[in-house]
């Protein structure tokens, strides 16, 4: 199973969470950004329907896969204000 990991960060005048290099949308407080990130981190272990999906890499590349809906990760949220 995968494990992933939002962090609280201070980001562009306010706080937001962070996965990997993504950042969320920018909160006014450091508390609207812990919420909407636990929030994200609930609703990523919530199971669904098996579907198809298509994402752009890094490099640039589309790829498609199938989605099991039942292939949930284990998320945490860190917060280091």
């Amino acid at each position: 199973m995968t494990d992933i990991t939002y962090t609280i960060v201070e980001h562009d005048g306010g706080w937001a969470y962070k996965l990997g290099e993504v950042f969320s949308e920018t909160y006014p407080s450091h508390a609207a950004a812990l919420s909407a990130a636990q929030r994200a981190a609930a609703e990523q272990e919530v199971s669904g329907e098996t579907t198809g999906i298509t994402y752009e890499d890094t490099q640039g590349q589309w790829h498609e896969e199938v989605a099991a809906g039942d292939d949930r990760p284990t998320t945490h949220v860190v917060d280091r204000p």
